[in-house]
């Protein structure tokens, strides 16, 4: 018998074998803004904040991330009323839009309690953020496939973003008691 290392006993490793790569936020050094990776899961939160589990996302106390369904049914209610509003010649929707997104939300959101959220600014998102995703991320979201890759993408991931969620760096939050309504709440100075 050698008198070497025991390559049976519970981790050990050969030498050869390199370790499994451990993320750099893992290793101390910190998360992207607004998740919580592997290893900081133990970290303080905010207050007025909770850890989702099966995003790793901090969310504002009063909200949860939109479902999926909820997420697919805001989707056909949107092209309902995009329908309704042409129509109407479409000016009814686009000023509804507008004020809409100063609030973080389009008009469909709006009906339905939801909202974008920015993890990394923990900030509902402004009109600025809402027109990037709502304009920008919408034209390149139907250039990838008329939308199906934004679908998939929205299936796919734990923290349910879209294209154009990713777009504009935004999640979509369900938010029933308008907890995160900038009215409300105004933004400190």
């Amino acid at each position: 018998m050698s008198q070497g290392q025991d390559w049976n006993a519970p981790g050990a490793m050969p030498a050869y074998q390199q370790p499994p790569a451990v993320p750099a936020y893992a290793q101390g050094a910190m998360a992207p803004a607004g998740y919580m990776g592997p290893g900081l899961m133990d970290a303080p939160v905010p207050p007025g904040m909770y850890l989702d589990p099966a995003s790793g996302l901090i969310l504002p106390n009063g909200t949860a991330l939109a479902s999926q369904g909820l997420r697919i049914g805001a989707y056909f209610l949107g092209g309902l009323l995009s329908f309704i509003s042409l129509i109407l010649a479409g000016l009814p929707y686009l000023i509804w839009g507008a004020i809409s997104w100063s609030k973080g939300q389009t008009p469909t959101q709006q009906m339905l309690k939801t909202r974008y959220w920015n993890p990394g600014t923990r900030t509902t998102a402004t009109w600025g953020t809402m027109a990037l995703g709502q304009i920008v991320g919408r034209i390149v979201d139907w250039i990838a496939l008329g939308g199906i890759v934004s679908f998939f993408m929205m299936l796919a991931s734990s923290d349910r973003r879209t294209l154009y969620d990713h777009i504009c760096g935004c999640v979509v939050l369900h938010d029933p008691n308008n907890v995160l309504d900038p009215a409300r709440y105004p933004p400190a100075m």
